[in-house]
């Protein structure tokens, strides 16, 4: 959730409070008139609070610190390209660059992840920081600073920190941005000087984001209060080895060395992999009293503030590289575009890092996409090699059940002592507060100390006859491997200075979290995948999907998957590789669990499919091929659903109109179709009737109630033995999200009409569905008045993108500031096409609604043979202030699948030069 301002905090003002209430009423009053009307004293605020914090782009200025000038080249959207001669003065130069376009931004990521908003935002945010405190993001990030880290990292750290406050000397919060003026009548918060720590912390919460399958572990123990084993795993079928490729396709494990081989190696065989882990000591349940502690969890989780995603809940991606054999320059191709939740500002910062002679002194010549307020290029390409990134849903989290007694836990019998600290959170506007963590002897911090009932819960929590006396209750702990310190920062200062495949796998090597799939191409021909990370190995039975017991060290992990061991390819002989969050490697070729939880497959299996036609056809590759690919929105649960639904013959003559919109319909999801629109109205009743509501309310949308069972059924029975109970989730949190977890669901089962899945009960309106066909012409008549009453009753007017929307919010103020503010904040709407598991993949949650909540975030195609021509585009824009020219002047092409030119080299980059500024000593 975005930050709270003081205002919103629900508590009763006093006078200073009224006070400062109607300073900042009268505040933004003046500040509407200033942008608005250009009466005199707003013409000041005008001048003062919004223009005064634009950043100068031409002339030159002066930097304490520098040993010589720095060039800043902005193009004509404001992406700037560094030229430098030391490594030092490049860095410090981003430092202040970036300062200039995204501090605010950068100001509230650090208070994020150390726990501080409270200090910027008051009482609101005062939970949000507890949890933080508690998993202490700051404190691992300082410990990996101070101990992890080489010199040559932490003195580029202390460069960008250096050329960061050189940007905030002698400035006020109204010089920097319009939001800290916005707070500035509220609270008597001022920026404080940035140090190194602050940036190796926001690495954690992109951790965090890309955490793995922690939500899936706490929805599965949640439903087992209304559904059944069986009924669990339909919901969660296996990954489609046989008709979805994995990414890694000519290589294995081999027994005999130890380590991961391109092509040979040892056929493991279907028993070395572990597909059901026990978790609750061997139960596959979870104890009623555990559903509702995870129910709690998953709120405060579902609480911490979006970092680069939607906390862990379809995060997704696409990336893909083809060999030069098969593209038209004769050189590899490759492409990226990152799902994550739509923000304003973009998460990703465009720019380019230039020595002016590459040498021992000086040894970057990087472009590409980085994090405002984090020295480097994160992904890109150098002058050799280029590379992208997409989550690869490997599981690197865990809970735990700990059995507490007196002041300690329980572990094989025995009681040890917690490790404690205090944590004292500031609050602008009320008193401090002061919490005590309490962490395991394995560094496990207990979330369940962040909120009262959960203890309460967690003293009815029942478990098998093995377990420990409840006594006090159980906890529950975290483990997770950014929670250690490590050296992932190395990692990409070595990956922006690798020259050959060799380098970028020594890179990869620190890549310690979070886990990423890792693909590469070179000038000299070559195309490469690698699976990096610290990715834990578990005992045997134990595959981490289900919460386990704390108090039993043979559910501890024995260790962490060495580099050698993990996946990789190298120039395969296919001629291509495609990563989109799918299996990275085949159950049978592989001795370890990397999770149970893939993506399924659908868009990396639909990237290959469009590679394969290409080649097969005998064509050859281009740029805009690849462009194009990335916009491709057909949709694969359609192909599958709309031939079964022509068939169901309607009687209503609405509803038959509705569905013949389907003829002929190319499953395509174009934002001006209407086929569309009722197609994805019809998916999302199918879901809700089969599905939906038939999950427990803690899975279920907030707000919408049903009449259920009040024990252990499938679904609503007659409403004479139900009770009424209501969705407690989130809209873009809640399940069926209707992604392709759900299409694999729904695949295993359309053949079967009369599964019990697609029975529904009868209600006030509608009869019972006793079968597959009932329940779909009732889903397609729901979708049908659905659709009438959002987009009215002419059918010629309906659109995709009428329903499909996207607005971008400023991630604080935006969200839950003014009224005003939010308005002068915040842009859109935009109507998009895409959909969720599409390659276009402008997600939507099905259980609430059809606005889009998370977004390719940035597109990029890069051409190995030239780099001029290669492309890229952001959501946003390169600004964080609100009226720049540049706060969203890419997003009107993004939505459209423009992509803009990518100077690289020094005559390209001239060319294309608006502004320069000179930094000088």
């Amino acid at each position: 959730m975005p930050p709270n301002t003081t205002a919103s905090s629900g508590q009763k003002p006093g006078k200073s409070g009224r006070k400062k209430g109607r300073k900042a009423r009268l505040f933004l009053i003046v500040l509407v008139l200033a942008l608005f009307g250009g009466v005199a004293y707003g013409g000041y605020w005008g001048v003062s609070t919004v223009r005064a914090s634009f950043p100068q782009t031409k002339g030159s200025l002066t930097l304490d610190g520098l040993s010589g000038p720095v060039d800043v080249k902005r193009d004509g959207n404001g992406i700037p390209q560094i030229y430098a001669s030391s490594d030092e003065d490049l860095f410090m130069a981003q430092g202040y660059v970036q300062a200039q376009d995204r501090f605010y931004e950068m100001d509230v990521r650090r208070h994020m992840t150390s726990g501080r908003l409270s200090e910027m935002f008051g009482s609101g945010q005062v939970k949000n920081d507890e949890f933080l405190r508690t998993m202490g993001w700051d404190r691992v990030a300082k410990e990996e600073y101070d101990k992890k880290l080489s010199a040559s990292t932490k003195k580029y750290l202390q460069a960008y920190a250096k050329g960061v406050n050189a940007y905030l000397k002698g400035k006020d919060g109204k010089d920097i941005s319009l939001e800290y003026a916005a707070l500035g009548f509220t609270n008597d918060y001022q920026p404080q000087e940035w140090t190194p720590v602050d940036s190796v912390a926001w690495l954690k919460a992109m951790a965090w984001d890309l955490r793995g399958n922690m939500q899936d572990e706490i929805d599965r123990s949640l439903m087992t209060s209304r559904l059944g084993p069986k009924q669990i795993a339909d919901l969660y079928p296996e990954y489609p080895y046989s008709r979805n490729k994995t990414i890694t396709q000519e290589g294995q494990y081999d027994s005999v060395t130890g380590s991961y081989v391109q092509g040979g190696g040892t056929t493991l065989g279907s028993g070395t992999q572990s597909t059901a882990g026990t978790g609750l000591a061997g139960n596959t349940t979870a104890p009623n009293g555990l559903q509702s502690q995870l129910s709690k969890l998953y709120n405060v989780l579902d609480n911490v503030p979006t970092a680069v995603g939607v906390n862990g809940n379809g995060i997704g991606s696409n990336s893909w590289v083809v060999a030069g054999k098969y593209t038209i320059t004769g050189k590899p191709l490759l492409a990226n575009d990152p799902h994550l939740s739509a923000s304003l500002p973009s998460v990703w910062y465009q720019m380019g890092l230039h020595c002016t002679s590459v040498s021992s002194k000086c040894q970057y010549d990087v472009s590409g996409y980085t994090f405002a307020g984090m020295p480097g290029v994160v992904i890109g390409h150098n002058q050799d090699i280029a590379w992208g990134m997409t989550n690869s849903g490997v599981d690197v989290t865990d809970l735990y059940l700990e059995k507490i007694t007196g002041e300690g836990y329980e572990r094989d019998g025995k009681v040890l002592p917690f490790t404690t600290r205090r944590e004292t959170i500031k609050v602008a506007g009320g008193a401090d507060k002061t919490i005590v963590v309490r962490e395991t002897k394995d560094g496990m911090p207990l979330l369940s100390d962040r909120d009262d009932e959960l203890v309460k819960v967690g003293k009815k929590a029942t478990v098998d006859s093995g377990a420990p006396d409840r006594g006090d209750g159980y906890a529950i702990a975290l483990r997770w491997t950014a929670l250690d310190p490590g050296n992932s920062m190395d990692a990409v200062f070595q990956l922006d200075r690798a020259s050959n495949w060799t380098e970028f796998r020594t890179a990869a090597a620190s890549f310690d979290v979070p886990s990423q799939n890792l693909i590469y191409a070179d000038t000299n021909n070559h195309i490469g995948y690698q699976l990096p990370g610290k990715i834990p190995i578990r005992a045997k039975g134990d595959d981490g999907s289900l919460p386990s017991p704390g108090w039993d060290s043979k559910y501890q992990w024995t260790g962490y998957i060495k580099q050698s061991e993990l996946p990789y390819e190298y120039d395969p002989k296919r001629g291509y590789i495609v990563t989109a969050n799918q299996a990275v490697v085949d159950k049978d070729k592989y001795p370890y669990t990397l999770t149970t939880d893939w993506g399924y497959g659908t868009r990396s299996q639909r990237i290959t499919d469009l590679i394969e036609a290409k080649i097969k056809g005998g064509g050859k590759i281009s740029t805009d091929d690849m462009r194009q690919m990335q916009l491709d929105d057909s949709s694969e649960i359609a192909k599958l659903i709309v031939p079964k639904l022509l068939k169901i013959d309607v009687a209503d003559k609405n509803v038959r109109d509705a569905q013949k919109l389907l003829e002929g319909w190319d499953y395509t999801q174009d934002a001006d179709s209407a086929a569309a629109a009722y197609f994805n109205a019809t998916w999302r009743n199918i879901l809700k009737l089969a599905f939906g509501n038939k999950l427990p309310k803690e899975l279920r949308v907030k707000g919408q109630c049903l009449n259920v069972a009040p024990v252990d059924t499938t679904g609503p029975a007659d409403e004479n033995q139900t009770v009424r109970e209501c969705g407690q989730r989130e809209a873009d949190q809640a399940q069926p999200d209707g992604g392709d977890r759900w299409f694999e669901v729904v695949r295993k089962i359309i053949d079967d009409p009369n599964n019990d899945w697609w029975k529904a009960p009868k209600t006030r309106l509608d009869k019972a569905a006793d079968n597959r066909d009932e329940l779909f012409a009732r889903a397609m008549k729901d979708a049908r008045w659905e659709l009438t009453a959002k987009l009215g009753k002419d059918m010629d007017t309906w659109s995709w993108g009428r329903l499909h929307r996207l607005f971008l919010k400023n991630q604080t103020l935006g969200t839950e500031g003014p009224g005003v503010l939010q308005y002068m904040l915040n842009r859109g709407p935009w109507k998009l096409g895409g959909g969720e598991a599409t390659v276009n993949a402008t997600g939507w949650n099905a259980a609430g609604g059809y606005g889009v909540v998370w977004v390719p975030s940035m597109r990029m195609v890069v051409n190995l043979d030239d780099f001029d021509k290669s492309k890229w585009i952001n959501l946003s824009g390169a600004s964080g202030h609100a009226y720049s020219a540049h706060y969203t002047d890419q997003t009107d092409k993004w939505a459209k699948g423009e992509l803009l030119p990518w100077s690289f080299s020094g005559k390209a980059v001239d060319k294309s030069t608006s502004d320069t500024l000179v930094l000088k000593p």
